[in-house]
């Protein structure tokens, strides 16, 4: 796995970034996914915020129309389907175990927490908890590399509910 790296935030994503979340995030270190229009989509997040707590949380999904489509793919149990697909699908568990590597060694490229060594998000890499992570992750790394996050995005744009390639800022 090779870490591109940071995109840094501007002040002006800052801006946006706070408007998106009703607060400014804390731990920035860049941005890992913009929208079409260039607005942040996942805020990169230090794996140790200024007050000292480790976070693990390391791809923060910011744009709201993508936030929106998460919490409703979540809401209708969508990660009963994926877990079940986990179950089944012996690739599709080893692309995911991948993804979860993947995870922690861009997390490691910003600092080595002890207190997460070996954790990454959204519950990889046995089960799917949390769709808004692993969609960020997917996001940020790009195709082909958190499959569940893949399988997320393809789902919001099948339904009309949000898409990386349209801004709906």
């Amino acid at each position: 796995m090779t870490t591109p790296p940071t995109d840094p935030a501007t002040e002006t994503d800052l801006v946006v970034l706070r408007d998106q979340l009703g607060r400014l995030p804390r731990g920035v270190v860049g941005i890992g996914a913009r929208c079409a229009c260039g607005r942040p989509t996942v805020v990169q997040t230090a794996p140790r915020l200024e007050d000292g707590t480790p976070f693990p949380t390391t791809f923060y999904l910011t744009c709201p129309p993508a936030v929106r489509g998460c919490s409703t793919l979540e809401a209708e149990h969508l990660m009963d389907d994926y877990n079940a697909l986990l179950a089944e699908d012996d690739d599709l568990a080893a692309r995911y175990r991948a993804a979860h590597e993947d995870y922690i060694a861009r997390r490691r490229a910003l600092g080595d927490v002890e207190e997460i060594a070996g954790v990454s998000a959204g519950g990889m890499p046995t089960r799917v908890k949390c769709l808004h992570a692993l969609v960020g992750h997917s996001l940020a790394a790009g195709p082909g590399v958190n499959p569940i996050g893949d399988l997320a995005i393809d789902e919001m744009r099948r339904r009309g509910l949000w898409a990386p390639e349209r801004c709906t800022c």
